[in-house]
């Protein structure tokens, strides 16, 4: 019999995170869901570390890619072999915090058929667990499609989705390696209605590590790109244009100074845009 709910956690290189992200899904009170976890080439020992999880935890799947692939092609990856009706993504270094996380969203989806997915907010930590600050995301149909141009609306590991409407969407897109899950929510807010609770769902680790942060040029630039696929489809597109174009010139900072003001970057931009 298949689960109700797929989580899908890609994951590269933090095997020491695995555990603690496991744990966070366990501690649901909704449990009738599998765990497909798609490792994207890992060069530590995710593999070893992955195994010995699945000892004590039946509900696992794992797949492997032996080289990276960037995460759309990773995600697409699980897609192929979720059996359950929704999709929760969850980030292997970004734990969910709240217990009843899933059954919420379950009962929100099964009672909104015209919604395809939901999300909730953030609560953003450094890599020893300390609080920076937390936000939430906007919450009705109409307060997401005003930002949608900006940046992503959806947190990715708050979010939960029809995986039927992920299909008829196309999955990730495949082509591009960087910010597939804007392109992603952008798509599927064009087959039905979004929604973010207005609670706290997941933690978001910042390191240095974040491929927002390692690799912000292409990401930067490809967010750029994504967002202008969808120019017709979203309103503010003249204003989130700039926006994102500011973004991107600002990845070309020294990156010793990026680093220094990125927590302030990210706190003015959430308080902005979202």
């Amino acid at each position: 019999m298949s689960p109700k709910v797929t989580v899908l956690m890609g994951t590269y290189n933090r095997a020491h995170m695995l555990e603690a992200t496991l744990k966070s899904i366990q501690q649901q009170i909704f449990t009738d869901w599998e765990l497909i976890i798609t490792d994207d080439g890992s060069k530590d020992n995710t593999v070893s570390v992955v195994e010995k999880l699945k000892e004590g935890e039946s509900r696992i799947t794992f797949l492997r890619s032996e080289v990276n692939q960037g995460i759309s092609k990773n995600y697409n990856m699980g897609f192929a072999v979720a059996r359950g009706e929704y999709i929760a993504m969850i980030d292997d270094d970004d734990p969910w915090l709240d217990p009843e996380k899933l059954g919420k969203q379950i009962q929100f989806l099964d009672s909104h058929k015209d919604f395809v997915g939901c999300g909730g907010g953030v609560v953003v930590i450094d890599e020893h667990g300390k609080e920076k600050y937390r936000y939430l995301k906007p919450e009705t149909d109409a307060e997401i499609r005003k930002y949608m141009l900006y940046s992503n609306p959806m947190a990715n590991s708050t979010t939960l989705f029809r995986l039927e409407a992920a299909k008829k969407v196309d999955l990730y897109d495949s082509s591009i390696r960087y910010a597939g899950d804007r392109d992603f929510w952008l798509k599927m807010g064009l087959v039905g209605k979004l929604y973010n609770f207005p609670e706290y769902f997941s933690y978001y680790t910042m390191t240095g590590n974040n491929t927002s942060i390692a690799k912000i040029k292409p990401h930067l630039k490809t967010a750029l790109i994504v967002m202008k696929r969808y120019k017709y489809d979203y309103p503010n597109y003249y204003s989130a244009l700039l926006m994102n174009e500011l973004q991107y010139a600002y990845a070309f900072l020294p990156e010793g100074f990026r680093r220094m003001i990125h927590q302030s970057m990210a706190r003015l931009k959430r308080a902005v845009v979202k």
